[in-house]
């Protein structure tokens, strides 16, 4: 039975789980451990910052939270037998516990640096720790330029901070403006933060920060014990503050450490005992024991920093500075160094591209030559094409020029025979004129002879009759005496009839007569209808002239060309006169004319 005991009691040993798991969440990282069931809080916060590789391991401690507060992990108990949460895996928050007077002087390292830098950020973002506009907007331009360097117009375009959140969400209500306008203000205070790195921007930030009111202040809810007014009790590292309900800017009473001689509570209450025995104890009552607890380690943990800033640096810290100093030392010629190479980078990059910008426009170049020179072997071909045509035309340029010539000498010539022949021509019209003139005078004066002839047949015919009429008296006076003495002799054949010495030849054939006056009164009228029809003709032919050299004035002034239409013309003009004169030559009266002119001549 004893053994079987032992079996058992062996067993449930075997079954108690010797570690358990911790989920450490820290500003920028989560770590899980696995932690041994006898370990301290110590060992689990020392193995936290050895992993973090943080030495300053002072200000910071490993929060967890209890119910509806929190609490901060003992060092000197065990972890389990803390009020931890009983999940698995335990979660802690690694934060900062206590904050220092002067950033710039007690925070040392690097990474103590970057994990306040993130967690101030946080509290500002979160509201906790209440930060106006303007400097908002300044330690957002801080923050951006510790996490993305220098500004470059050419890489952070606009828009390149949609995802960041870096102001208060009341500030971003308190103005009515976009995320672009405020995008742009912080751009334009980021853009002044060129040549500052990371650890330097941080350290920047939390300068700006730590003289805010409500910077490193852990604020709790109390009561006074004598009226029970609702007050709020303020521990930072400078000492208590008592502050309203509804304001945490600026306390009603402080109690800095320096004039603190002891704080004490007892259950729920805590005294305040100043230095200056003259002063009044402070008094306040808290609600819960949990939370009075929480005040009397902050007191104690802030009181003692305190203390410790005013004695001279322990080996370690001194150590810690010098190398912290050795270490901005060597960082510092890192980034001089840095930044020249950077700096002949950028030259070598701006050198490269140029070349390239030089090297892509001796490209253009080239190709625009190139294109250029096949243009100008074109332009040759077709100039040379052109040239051809162009002696081709020229050759039948001077071919035409030549016929021009020749025609020009023609028309000269054409033009010299056609004056010739229009003076010809006009000579042979006032030929033609003068012997129209001519005729018309002849007609007239041949229609005078042919009165005249007439009259001459009408004084024959009177004289024939009276003559008749004589000898008809002197018949018939002398016939007795005639028959008396002898017979008359016969009258002479012809009709004539001798009287006297003289003598007188009477024709007495009537119907020669007759005929030859209708043959005069009929050539008399043809005549003078010829002549009719030679003025009519002779009128024409002057209007023809008038018309053909008005004609001729135009057609001289159009050219030289001309002078064919005006030597047809003239030729017209005189082949008209021709025909003319010749149709008065073959008339009957013209040759009568003629022949009488001749016989007269």
């Amino acid at each position: 039975r004893s053994g079987a005991s032992k079996m058992s009691i062996l067993g449930l040993k075997k079954k108690q789980p010797k570690t358990f798991k911790v989920k450490v969440i820290t500003m920028d990282a989560e770590m899980e451990f696995s932690c041994e069931v006898k370990w301290k809080g110590k060992d689990l916060f020392d193995l936290v910052c050895r992993t973090v590789g943080l030495r300053e391991t002072w200000f910071f401690g490993l929060r967890y939270t209890v119910k509806d507060t929190y609490a901060w992990l003992k060092t000197e108990k065990r972890v389990l037998d803390q009020e931890v949460p009983k999940d698995s895996p335990i979660t802690f928050h690694f934060l900062a516990k206590f904050f220092p007077e002067k950033v710039e002087e007690e925070l040392v390292q690097e990474i103590t640096q970057h994990l306040f830098f993130l967690q101030v950020k946080k509290q500002i973002l979160d509201e906790e720790i209440f930060c106006s506009p303007e400097a908002s907007v300044l330690l957002a331009s801080y923050a951006v330029q510790a996490k993305y360097g220098d500004y470059e117009p050419n890489f952070h375009k606009p828009g390149f901070l949609a995802q960041d959140e870096l102001l208060p969400k009341r500030v971003l209500m308190q103005y009515q403006m976009t995320a672009d306008m405020w995008e742009e203000k912080i751009t334009a205070w980021y853009a002044e933060h060129r040549g500052i790195a990371r650890d330097e921007a941080e350290m920047d930030y939390l300068k700006i920060a730590q003289d805010l009111d409500m910077y490193g202040v852990s604020y709790f809810a109390i009561t006074q014990n004598k009226r029970d007014t609702d007050l709020l009790l303020g521990v930072d590292a400078q000492g208590l503050h008592i502050y309203s309900p509804n304001s945490k800017l600026n306390p009603n009473k402080s109690f800095p450490w320096s004039g603190i001689r002891n704080i004490s509570y007892s259950e729920k209450e805590f005294t305040i005992k100043p230095l200056d025995k003259k002063k009044d104890v402070f008094k306040f009552y808290s609600s819960q024991l949990r939370v009075n607890k929480l005040i009397l380690q902050l007191c104690i943990g802030n009181h003692d920093l305190f203390m410790r800033r005013r004695k001279v640096d322990s080996i370690e810290v001194q150590q810690m500075k010098s190398q912290a100093k050795e270490e901005k030392a060597r960082k510092k010629v890192e980034r001089q160094i840095l930044a020249r190479e950077k700096q002949m980078r950028e030259e070598a990059e701006r050198a490269k591209e140029e070349m390239e910008r030089r090297l892509f426009q001796l490209q253009d170049e080239a190709r625009l030559a190139n294109e250029a020179l096949l243009r100008s072997e074109e332009t040759a071909d077709l100039l040379a094409e052109k040239a051809q045509i162009a002696e081709e035309e020229a050759k039948l340029l001077a071919h035409k020029a030549a016929e021009a010539e020749q025609e020009r000498q023609r028309i000269e010539a054409t033009a010299l025979k056609t004056k010739e022949e229009k003076r010809l021509m006009e000579q042979k019209m006032r030929e033609a004129e003068q012997l129209a003139v001519k005729l018309v005078e002849q007609s007239e004066r041949r229609s005078k002879e042919a009165d005249h002839l007439k009259q001459d047949l009408t004084e024959a015919k009177d004289a024939e009759r009276r003559a008749k009429q004589k000898l008809l008296e002197i018949t018939k006076t002398t016939y007795p005496l005639i028959a008396a003495y002898s017979t008359p002799p016969p009258p002479p054949e012809g009709g004539e009839l001798a009287l006297g010495s003289g003598s007188m030849r009477i024709d007495f054939k009537d119907s020669d007569m007759k005929r030859l006056s209708m043959e005069i009164e009929r050539e008399r009228l043809e005549y003078v209808e010829k002549s009719k029809h030679l003025q009519d003709q002779l009128k024409e032919l002057k209007s023809e002239i008038e018309s053909l050299k008005l004609e001729e004035q135009q057609q001289q002034q159009a050219g030289v060309y001309s002078l064919r239409n005006e030597a047809r013309g003239e030729w017209r003009k005189i082949h008209l006169m021709e025909r003319i004169i010749k149709d008065f030559s073959k008339s009957p009266a013209c040759t009568t004319y003629l022949h009488k002119k001749s016989k007269n001549l």
